[in-house]
């Protein structure tokens, strides 16, 4: 952009000093590490994880213990998201922290590495059930991320997922599940589903355009929406429909349903959003889902009728 006037020495000078501009600081380099890990997703895991573990009647060292070591196992998961993904955003993802060379591939690696292992440790350390778990939820996480991403099947690593949140939370510290699992496992696997729709849809037009699959692709995004919109409904009903059967008070149903309705608010919103929208819709029906998960479990032990 130099003008024609300009000296081979001014330019160069020029050059370098815009260079030196555009390296990134510190600071850039720092969220570009915290960004890195998908923190979002992680560390609401690790809440769920842990707040399943309270109501199970655990201390409170073994909930920060469970919660702490499902968000390192997720920190760990997300960080190898970004690096198997790295190729391929420096083309349309310029701004991800790795095309960005905000961190480098191997330490990268490292971080990876090191959040599974304070994972391993954490889990270990609550009980020997959660250390069990621990492989399952890494394959889980390793399978989406190099194996079905990108695909239409990328559904399945989440419907599976997320149901070991609360299994996870509640096995650290209590010999067994109580029998409302059978209810909250299976909403869970619906669950998974209708976030990876939401997850797929935030995308739709990027993985469009560089020929990605998913599974919102396959169905095509209207029907996708619908589908997310009819999971997240059955859910509810499933949800304030035991909580009632349980015997639950007024106020403790209210709260499922507010809670439930939050994930079928934001998929229907979502519809003609933009991407940022259409991301924040589904950070709002994890945390919406998250939240159902912790009030619905409490209302159904509160009962009396979900426990054994």
């Amino acid at each position: 952009m130099a003008g024609s006037g300009w000296s081979t020495t001014s330019s160069r000078t020029s050059a370098s000093s815009s260079t030196s501009d555009r390296a990134p600081g510190v600071g850039a380099r720092a969220l570009g590490w915290i960004r890195l890990t998908h923190p979002f997703p992680s560390i609401l895991d690790g809440l769920v994880s842990g707040a399943i573990a309270g109501l199970a009647g655990g201390a409170a060292d073994q909930v920060v213990r469970v919660g702490l070591a499902m968000t390192a196992l997720q920190l760990g998961i997300g960080t190898v998201n970004d690096i198997v993904d790295a190729p391929r955003d420096a083309g349309r993802k310029a701004g991800k922290p790795i095309p960005s060379g905000l961190v480098p591939p191997n330490g990268a690696r490292l971080l990876a590495i090191g959040c599974f292992l304070a994972g391993i440790v954490l889990a270990a350390s609550v009980s020997s059930a959660t250390g069990l778990l621990v492989p399952v939820i890494i394959a889980i996480g390793l399978a989406y991320d190099l194996r079905l991403k990108g695909t239409a099947w990328s559904w399945l690593p989440f419907a599976i997922g997320i149901p070991i949140l609360p299994v996870f939370g509640w096995i650290g510290v209590a010999s067994s599940l109580p029998i409302a699992f059978v209810v909250l496992v299976p909403a869970a696997v619906a669950a998974g589903a209708g976030l990876a729709i939401g997850n797929t849809l935030v995308d739709v037009e990027r993985d469009r355009a560089a020929g990605i699959s998913s599974i919102a692709l396959r169905l095509g995004p209207a029907r996708a929406r619908r589908v997310g919109i009819a999971l997240f409904g059955l859910i509810w009903v499933a949800a304030v429909g035991s909580a009632v059967a349980a015997g639950g008070g007024l106020a403790a149903v209210a709260a499922v349903a507010l809670a439930g309705s939050i994930p079928v608010i934001a998929a229907i919103l979502a519809g003609p959003a933009s991407p940022g929208g259409r991301e924040r819709a589904w950070q709002a029906e994890a945390v919406g889902l998250g939240a159902l998960a912790a009030l619905w479990l409490a209302t159904v032990l509160g009962s009396g009728s979900g426990a054994g």
